[in-house]
Order: structure tokens, then sequence, then C-alpha cells
């Protein structure tokens, strides 16, 4: 049996951090949250269940959660959004990895609610991201916007769990959006320190080919008004992210 430390970023998270934090009831050794200063009740729900708090300013998605990683007493890391929450199957496989983990990491699936509606199309399900790992076996990318753990041996085999993360992402249209000029702005900055540039045919037909892959191809139409409404939200981030390189490129 191993020891599992789960890592949480956090930034004012209070209305989500109690639902992650016991679902993990059972499971953890050990609970680190990397927190950006909130200033909220988000600090004092953690410290209720024993959480080791580490105050950090944000630079970056990876980088928070990299340090958590370091920071933790155990190399078994089970890595966590504070929007999210394990469902009872998805506990249980956990605690069955932990008596022997045969694999360096594990995917989860990961299960999105917007708006109240659970996705099940649109390329949001299931979503299988590397969640827990031996973190002496690979690393954080250091990207500032879509992170990912990643093995430092790119053959090593992965295991799937099944069971759900569950995902509560939006409440509201309007949160969405305020999330997409966020995350196209850190994706554009990114792209032009890395020397990308985005052409006019780009920034025209990448909106349409997001649209018509996530609505039709992906089956995004079956998650009906709010599928509909995802799909025109992924385009449009698109438009932004593009747009926004060409622009910054010629600064």
């Amino acid at each position: 049996m191993v020891n599992l430390s789960v890592v949480i970023i956090t930034y004012n998270e209070e209305i989500n951090i109690f639902r992650c934090l016991h679902s993990l009831k059972g499971i953890a050794e050990e609970i680190i949250i990397v927190d950006s200063f909130s200033t909220d009740k988000t600090i004092e729900i953690g410290t209720a269940f024993n959480a080791k708090i580490i105050f950090n300013s944000f630079n970056g998605y990876a980088l928070q959660k990299q340090l958590g990683v370091m920071e933790a007493s155990n190399d078994f890391i089970l890595s966590l959004d504070a929007d999210e929450e394990l469902t009872d199957e998805l506990r249980l496989r956990i605690l069955e990895i932990k008596k022997n983990p045969l694999l360096h990491a594990y995917k989860l699936a990961r299960l999105t609610n917007y708006c109240g509606k659970w996705i099940k199309h649109c390329g949001w399900y299931p979503d299988y991201q590397i969640r827990l790992f031996d973190r002496t076996k690979g690393a954080w990318a250091l990207n500032k916007v879509h992170e990912s753990w990643q093995t430092k041996d790119k053959n090593s085999k992965l295991g799937i769990l099944k069971g759900d993360l569950l995902h509560y992402s939006y409440t509201s249209i309007s949160q969405h959006i305020a999330k997409i000029e966020k995350y196209s702005e850190l994706s554009a900055r990114d792209a032009v320190e890395k020397g990308k540039n985005a052409s006019i045919l780009k920034i025209l037909f990448s909106p349409k080919w997001h649209f018509f892959s996530e609505y039709i191809l992906k089956l995004g139409i079956l998650d009906g008004f709010y599928g509909y409404i995802i799909c025109k939200m992924s385009a449009y981030s698109a438009f932004l992210k593009y747009t926004k390189i060409r622009l910054y490129k010629k600064m």
C-alpha cells in the first residue's frame, strides 16, 4: 500500500472546495492546497480538512501544480482542480491502485457540468487526463495554459481508471466568456513567445472548423441547447486566440 498526496490549486474557491475535499475522505494521507492568496473562505475550509496550505502568487497553472507536487511528502500524487469531485466508483478504483500501483501514471475520465447539464459530447467527454501519478517518473509541462503531466519516458504505458471525475465548470454563460478571454490571452502570449504566428486564413477558417468538428463530428448536437452554446463558444475562443496571436506578433 502506498501513501497518497493530493495537490489542489486554488484562488477564491469557497463555492467548490468543500465538495472537492469531501470526496477525498478515506483515500488521501495528505492534502496540499497551493493558494494564490484567496480573500474568501477557501483557506478556512481547507484548514478544516487538515490540508497543508502553501501560499504562492499565481504564475501559471503548471507552475502552481508543480510546486504542490514538489512540496508533497509522498511520491504517489493525485492532482485535482478545486471545481472537481471524485465519484464513489473512481474513489474505489484509486484505493485499489494504492494497494499495488503497477504503472507510472493513470488517466481519469472527466465529466463536465455546464450550467447544470452534464455534457457527454462536444469533445468534452471522456476528456481523459493524467491525474494520478508517481512524481519521480515525470513532471508538469510548463505551458501557461492546457497544462499536462508528462512522463519522462514517452513510451510509458498509462492506465485508465473506471469512474468519472466530476468537473463543475461554468454556472453561467458570462462566466464561460470571461474564461475564454483569460485563456485566449494566455494562449496567444505563450504562442508568440514561442515564435508562432497566425495567418488570415487561420483566423477565418479555424473557428468554422471548430464548430463543425465539435457540433457535428463530435456530436455536440446531442447535448441540446447547451451543446450548441459550447460549440459556438469554442469557435469564438479559436477566433480570439488566433486574432490575438496575429496582433501581438506585430507589436
